[in-house]
């Protein structure tokens, strides 16, 4: 039970594990393309420009719901990181994966000419987090759901970059070597504790088998290295986070996760924090309209 409750803690941190890919065709400027993700590009194309980033495992198709709604009124740009939800695994398989992900996101931009604002759910608030970090003017705005500046503080409180590693590697190994038939087993719990909603719920479990293991264990092993807590004080991107929760849960603790989310964006200087109750990790499928009522009122 204790690799379970580490993976239910990572499966929250970092943003849940597949979810199914919705059938689309690729886009983006024609000047660069993207080696580790792919871009959809819907909306309206003479609108202001939104890309949005979905958490670890998570497909684009996490944002279905919302790009209806934002649709009308703005170009969106949906990402999928490539070994995540069925894609193909490419280059993100080994090594260094987020910075290589930011550079190719402000190379899809720069090549786009546009000035998005970015959205970013879990892992994907971190990538957003770390754009805006080193290339504030290509951002309008961003939108962090449910990511903190340094997401090992949730598996332990008195994280470092030194410190942590060595429970990164061990905690990926074990991940790494579970088979596939009691990896899969867990799905539906840790689905249950990432959405309420039974039906997100179901979608989750039964998409866990379509990311790439290797992939997912990369992403994790970087993420929980990656610390930006000296770094948001210098992001002065006006901001909105949107921050989950949820009275019934344990893990994590309500209490200490909002006092947590608090401390972690308290010297980020333009950052407007709004808490969505009633919620577990997944905003968008528990509290859809409170999402979207406060990600709309921020783009305007």
């Amino acid at each position: 039970m204790k690799i379970f409750r580490v993976l239910v803690m990572l499966a929250f941190v970092l943003g849940g594990i597949a979810l199914l890919c919705a059938p689309s065709h690729a886009q983006g400027p024609k000047s660069f393309t993207p080696t580790r993700f792919t871009v959809v590009d819907q909306g309206t194309a003479s609108k202001p420009d939104v890309i949005l980033i979905p958490g670890l495992s998570s497909s684009r198709a996490v944002w279905d719901a919302e790009a209806k709604l934002l649709a009308p009124n703005y170009r969106l740009h949906l990402v999928q990181v490539d070994g995540f939800a069925g894609a193909p695994s490419g280059p993100n398989m080994s090594g260094p994966m987020l910075g290589p992900i930011v550079e190719e996101l402000h190379s899809y931009i720069v090549a786009g000419k546009i000035h998005p604002v970015v959205i970013g759910h879990s892992l994907g608030g971190l990538l957003t987090l770390m754009l805006a970090d080193k290339y504030p003017g290509d951002v309008a705005k961003i939108v962090i759901v449910d990511a903190l500046p340094y997401y090992a503080v949730l598996v332990d409180p008195t994280a470092t970059v030194a410190n942590i590693k060595p429970q990164a590697d061990a905690m990926g190994k074990q991940i790494l070597a579970m088979p596939a038939a009691q990896f899969n087993m867990m799905a539906p719990l840790m689905a249950a504790q990432m959405v309420k909603n039974p039906e997100a719920q179901k979608l989750v479990a039964a998409s866990s088998g379509t990311t790439d293991r290797a992939v997912m264990v990369n992403a994790m092993v970087e993420d929980l290295q990656t610390d930006l807590r000296g770094d948001v004080v210098t992001i002065k991107t006006p901001a909105l986070m949107l921050y989950a929760i949820d009275a019934s849960l344990q893990q994590p603790d309500p209490v200490k996760y909002e006092a947590l989310v608090k401390d972690s964006y308290k010297s980020m200087p333009n950052v407007k924090l709004v808490r969505i109750d009633d919620s577990r990790h997944f905003i968008m499928y528990d509290q859809p309209e409170k999402f979207d009522a406060a990600v709309e009122s921020f783009l305007k």
